[in-house]
């Protein structure tokens, strides 16, 4: 969990404990992520898709990753991150790719308001196109 954003862990903690009440585990299968990890994942996924544009609906580069700059998580197992999408609006975690269930970022204003609606993937988030 280290070089994740205070906000972020803290809302994990908070809805992991609520979670085990329900008997679900979470579980942080990736959270912070150095560039060069990054550009390695990016690496293997154009290896697996083909190409650098169906890589970029998996794997966003180190510039413009929430990962690197701690402001992302992975949750796994499935049932987890099906719980956390059902309920994470109340602790401001929100879904944010519909091609990613896993993959989660703060959203205060989720508390209140919901989350916003996802995008189908990474593609089509202008925070990527930096």
């Amino acid at each position: 969990m280290a070089n994740l954003n205070p906000d972020l862990l803290e809302a994990l903690r908070r809805a992991a404990t609520d979670a085990a009440n329900d008997k679900i585990t979470f579980y942080v299968n990736s959270g912070w992520r150095s560039p060069a990890y990054q550009n390695q994942l990016l690496r293997e996924a154009v290896s697996t898709y083909g190409s650098e544009k169906e890589a970029a609906r998996w794997v966003a580069t180190a510039a413009t990753s929430f990962h690197v700059k701690g402001e992302a998580v992975d949750i796994g197992p499935p049932d987890a991150a099906a719980w956390l999408s059902e309920h994470g609006a109340a602790y401001g975690l929100c879904q944010i790719y519909r091609n990613e269930t896993w993959h989660y970022e703060l959203r205060p204003e989720a508390i209140d308001h919901g989350c916003p609606s996802m995008y189908a993937d990474p593609t089509q988030d202008p925070r990527m196109r930096k």
